[in-house]
């Protein structure tokens, strides 16, 4: 089988949230001339750590395998056949995911331990189900004023 790669979808609301956070102390720092501080460059080493964090979670499907990778370090497998249901929540907990909009995959073993938010969802639930085709899927998608042309929050 080939390897299907998904990359996470990233939240506008995520996004608003850090430029809300960070933004404003890079204009002070900027307007005050403290440009050459050591403390600005580690600041921004900071931002630029968490951008690159955040566009590097990828969900590799390679084989009855679905890997967790961020970049090029893989953070963990769980193997397909053992995936009983998927569901949507928009649980908050840390996970591998740049996104509210998640899912979470619950196996024979237990809950995954994290929830997943791939950005083409539908093409996502195929190629598992080519794997697996027992899993249930509670999906829906719902639409709401909070999605400004179908954005994610």
């Amino acid at each position: 089988m080939e390897k299907k790669v998904f990359r996470s979808r990233i939240s506008v609301l995520l996004v608003i949230i850090l430029l809300a956070i960070f933004l404003p102390t890079v204009i002070s720092i900027i307007r005050s001339g403290n440009i050459f501080n050591p403390g600005f460059y580690i600041f921004l080493g900071v931002i630029v750590f968490i951008v690159l964090s955040l566009t590097g979670i990828r969900y590799v499907i390679s084989g009855n395998k679905l890997h967790l990778e961020m970049w090029f370090i893989s953070s963990g497998s769980v193997n397909i056949a053992n995936i009983v249901s998927i569901k949507r929540t928009y649980n908050p907990l840390t996970s591998p995911a740049a996104s509210l909009k998640r899912l979470a995959i619950h196996c024979t073993t237990g809950w995954m331990g994290g929830l997943i938010s791939p950005v083409r969802e539908k093409e996502f639930f195929e190629a598992l189900k080519v794997v697996n085709p027992d899993i249930y899927i509670r999906v829906n998608d719902k639409k709401g004023w909070w999605r400004i042309w179908d954005w994610d929050i």
